[in-house]
């Protein structure tokens, strides 16, 4: 299950049975937000409700509510990865970094 809501999307969720309760975070921000709920119905609920909550607590803060991020990646790749997508970037008349880029955009 993938959880987007004005363009933020939910980080891993996890099942708790101790307390029979989904638990998650929301991806990307600034500080660190959790939602939780015992179905799907109520963590999508949770979800949304954690979203608008921060950004109203931006908001009114005055701060921006996404980490950020300098759009510099090192990237560690096997040889044969390597190659591959290199491959691929001059097969599609770009550079790797467009190639790369457009890969994670897709996705």
């Amino acid at each position: 299950m993938t959880l987007e809501y004005k363009g933020y999307v939910a980080g891993a969720i996890e099942y708790d049975p101790d307390d029979k309760a989904f638990h998650g975070s929301v991806a990307g921000l600034r500080d660190v937000v959790h939602f939780t709920a015992s179905d799907a119905e109520g963590l999508e609920h949770a979800f949304r409700a954690s979203i608008d909550d921060y950004l109203a607590f931006c908001a009114e803060r005055g701060e921006k509510p996404d980490r950020g991020y300098s759009g510099k990646l090192a990237l560690r790749l096997s040889p044969d990865l390597h190659r591959k997508a290199a491959i691929r970037a001059e097969a599609a008349g770009i550079s790797i970094n467009q190639w790369f880029a457009q890969q994670i955009d897709a996705a």
